[in-house]
């Protein structure tokens, strides 16, 4: 009796250390400091070279910096590295769209992840998924087009930041819109993560806001417009200090209309 139950004990010791294990291995797959998931791809490493490598500024209307791209290349304030700086000189006062920068590369489907750090009280940047969709960067703003939230369509998710002067970090998988006969089929879907906290779950994206000079479709009846193209993943210059560090993304193939992980 003894030994069976020295082996039932056993057997359930290995149980709790493997779902454990499970959960641990779950948790690191997001957060500050997340590497890149197999089949990922950096889209920022810190490097100055892999920065004019695949990022370029964004043909808005109002496009005004010029190549190459001004955004400097700063020493990590926290951590060892370097990061990029959005406080492009041409976007102070708050010019969106005058400077923000957007990967050469372009993306239906993916995961997603981008860490970045908020340096004074306010500061303001965007992460633009397909170069439409906002994922807020905004200190100090906890309504729907506050800090986490997908701008003007969620509630900002307050609670998950770590604030000023620490390491933030979105985990996102995204799922495109869908079309049939060049006409809208499916709203663009997305679940996001806010420093490890999931913090949306297959939430649908409208349109795009904030008007032309914010992402593509922006000017396109007044943002509902969306068609069916492809876009680069973009940084927004609004003249503040935001940096950004350890951006990688992976392609996928939604079939069906769910992002949640």
């Amino acid at each position: 009796m003894k030994a069976i139950i020295g082996k039932l004990a056993s057997r359930t010791l290995l149980v709790a250390v493997f779902f454990l294990g499970g959960l641990f291995q779950a948790d690191a797959q997001v957060g500050v400091g997340t590497k890149p998931i197999k089949g990922a791809k950096f889209l920022f490493d810190g490097s100055r070279k892999m920065l004019d490598k695949k990022w370029t500024y964004w043909k808005s209307p109002r496009l005004a910096a010029t190549l190459p791209l001004k955004w400097t290349i700063d020493k990590d304030p926290v951590d060892a590295g370097t990061v990029v700086n959005s406080n492009d000189p041409t976007a102070a006062g708050g010019k969106y769209g005058t400077a923000d920068i957007v990967t050469k590369e372009e993306f239906k489907d993916f995961r997603l992840h981008v860490e970045f750090f908020i340096a004074e009280k306010g500061g303001n940047s965007g992460v633009y998924l397909q170069n439409r969709y906002e994922i807020q960067v905004l200190d100090g703003d906890s309504t729907t087009h506050g800090m986490a939230a997908v701008i003007n369509e969620t509630p900002s998710p307050y609670y998950a930041y770590n604030g000023i002067g620490k390491w933030n970090a979105y985990d996102i998988t995204f799922r495109a819109a869908r079309f049939q006969d060049g006409k809208k089929t499916e709203k663009a879907m997305v679940t996001v993560y806010f420093n490890g906290k999931k913090v949306h779950t297959n939430q649908s994206i409208t349109q795009v806001w904030g008007g032309a000079n914010s992402g593509i479709d922006g000017g396109n009846d007044g943002g509902k417009g969306i068609t069916d193209t492809m876009g680069g993943l973009k940084l927004q210059a609004e003249g503040h200090n935001v940096l950004y560090r350890n951006i990688w993304i992976k392609k996928l193939d939604l079939k069906q209309a769910n992002t949640d992980f």
